[in-house]
């Protein structure tokens, strides 16, 4: 199961250099892309606004 990115993103880019495989990309609300994201939640032990989170 992937990872996903809450409308709760702050765009803060604190995710990015965390995601050991590149599955997450910039905007006004960061995205995970779910075929590459591989369940490991770095970015949401990161995340200072709390924003990610396991897709249900």
């Amino acid at each position: 199961m992937a990872y996903v990115i809450s409308d709760d993103c702050i765009a803060c880019g604190t995710c990015i250099d965390e995601c050991p495989v590149g599955a997450i990309s910039e905007g006004d609300i960061y995205s995970i892309n779910p075929d590459m994201c591989t369940d490991c939640g770095t970015c949401a032990d990161v995340c200072p606004s709390e924003a990610i989170h396991p897709a249900e």
